[in-house]
């Protein structure tokens, strides 16, 4: 069948491209944008993609065309489909009747740490030995792709909330028809598609409602949003964990407790188990938690705390989530999506435990959605205050400014222009001469290739 896909290199459209590359199907794609890694994923497996919407890419006419949530009315391709009557679905649609009605699904769901727990549920389900197939946001430095079929029932997907297309309004996870449910987080977000937290939490709650009686839902018991979902209804066995030790009482869950002020070593464990210890490269509390979501949803289908603890002994996370670029003299380069408060106070928090006094800076795209409505404009700031220097890049068309009523000026800055910015952190780290310093770059997009050139910068300055 020749499956042609527009918006292929969005995260979820490029590895369901490679899922049903591995299905073998002739497969194409489109996007506006196309840039690494999605890009350099799709071109190893021979998937051709073109660069814009000329509806001329139609002219062979696919057999179907898969219309990521990207798309809308007005845009050629998405017009031509429609006027030529060519066939079309969504991605999550395809994926459910294709591939994932015939399998065990586990779900990891969330406003935050999607990508990396469900990379730790499939790389705990390989180490294993139960070779999974998955589907995640982001690429897995434990695999070589972002997605594959795998040799056996069990499929490990990141579950997102945000809608299906254009012309199906629905969350796209309520296609995926999970048996094992993990909630990790809730809270406001996708502010273009949603008007507030209730309206997110009626999604989740649709979600809860096709999950079997034999399946099971893992979540944080201290979320009060998540437990409001549950409220309204759960027809499934349900796992509360806790986080110690702020709440030593553990009744039916797990529980996770830092055993260093980083969080690269902790116990987790649940009531009828031993604990076990994972020392690992990863940091805050927000991951140990990750961790324990990932190990209960693993013990769902038989793997043991033993065996989780080993593999994230053993875990490299994914590119992007705090993502180590490299040193030049004194100054760590990083790279991690962080698009939204809570992410980048934890990250920023995070790294601050495992760095110490040494020198911490944040360089902040507010780039999603969400953001460019200005809708965390009051809470930017704030979110930031573990670095000693933050550089918020705000494009000259965004209509908002961020509030830095309640923080320092001169420990954060707005910069409208990218060489401006990085010739001021260049200025900014000479001052710094041989104290290391820590600098983190966070966006969910391409920031103008501001990593390459940040990296280039530094070492010309070394």
């Amino acid at each position: 069948m020749r499956l042609h896909f527009l918006g292929v290199c969005g995260t979820f459209m490029g590895s369901l491209a490679i899922i049903a590359r591995e299905l073998g199907h002739e497969v194409s794609g489109s996007d506006q944008h196309v840039y690494p890694p999605m890009s350099t994923q799709l071109g190893n497996v021979g998937i051709p993609i073109i660069e814009g919407y000329d509806p001329s890419q139609l002219d062979d006419q696919p057999d179907l065309v898969i219309i990521g949530n990207a798309m809308s009315r007005g845009n050629p391709c998405v017009e031509a489909v429609l006027d030529r009557g060519i066939a079309y679905t969504s991605g999550p649609q395809w994926l459910h009747d294709h591939l994932l009605k015939d399998r065990w699904v586990l779900a990891v769901s969330g406003t935050h740490g999607k990508t990396t727990t469900a990379t730790m549920l499939a790389w705990i389900l390989e180490y294993a030995g139960m070779s999974p197939g998955f589907l995640i946001g982001g690429v897995p430095l434990n695999f070589d792709q972002s997605a594959r079929l795998g040799d056996t029932d069990f499929f490990v997907i990141e579950a997102d909330e945000y809608d299906t297309a254009f012309f199906d309004k629905r969350s796209k996870f309520v296609h995926y028809t999970p048996r094992t449910l993990v909630i990790n987080n809730l809270e406001f977000d996708h502010a273009d598609i949603f008007e507030n937290l209730a309206a997110i939490q009626k999604q989740f709650h649709h979600l809860m409602r096709i999950l079997p009686s034999i399946g099971q839902v893992i979540y944080p018991g201290d979320c009060e949003s998540v437990k409001e979902v549950i409220s309204m209804g759960c027809w499934s066995d349900s796992l509360p964990t806790t986080q110690l030790p702020n709440d030593r009482v553990v009744e039916k869950g797990g529980w996770v407790e830092s055993l260093n002020e980083s969080g690269q070593w902790f116990a987790m464990g649940a009531p009828d188990s031993q604990k076990v210890e994972v020392e690992w490269a990863l940091t805050g509390a927000h991951n140990q938690r990750n961790a324990l979501h990932a190990a209960l949803a693993a013990r769902h289908v038989g793997v043991t705390f033993e065996t989780s603890a080993q593999a994230l002994n053993l875990f490299r996370n994914v590119k992007r989530r705090m993502e180590y670029l490299g040193t030049y003299g004194a100054v760590s380069l990083y790279d991690d999506f962080a698009h939204h408060p809570t992410a980048i106070e934890t990250t920023l928090n995070g790294m601050r435990a495992k760095i110490g006094n040494e020198r911490l800076i944040a360089i902040v795209e507010p780039r999603s959605n969400t953001m460019k409505q200005g809708v965390f404009e009051r809470t930017l700031a704030k979110s930031a205050i573990a670095a000693d220097s933050v550089y918020w890049y705000q494009p000259s068309d965004q209509s908002w400014s961020i509030d830095m009523s309640d923080v320092s000026s001169t420990h954060q800055r707005v910069f409208t222009c990218i060489d401006d910015l990085i010739a001021d952190v260049l200025s900014s780290l000479s001052t710094s001469g041989s104290i290391p310093s820590h600098v983190v770059m966070m966006s969910n997009g391409s920031f103008e290739n501001i990593h390459d050139r940040m990296a280039a910068a530094v070492q010309g300055n070394d």
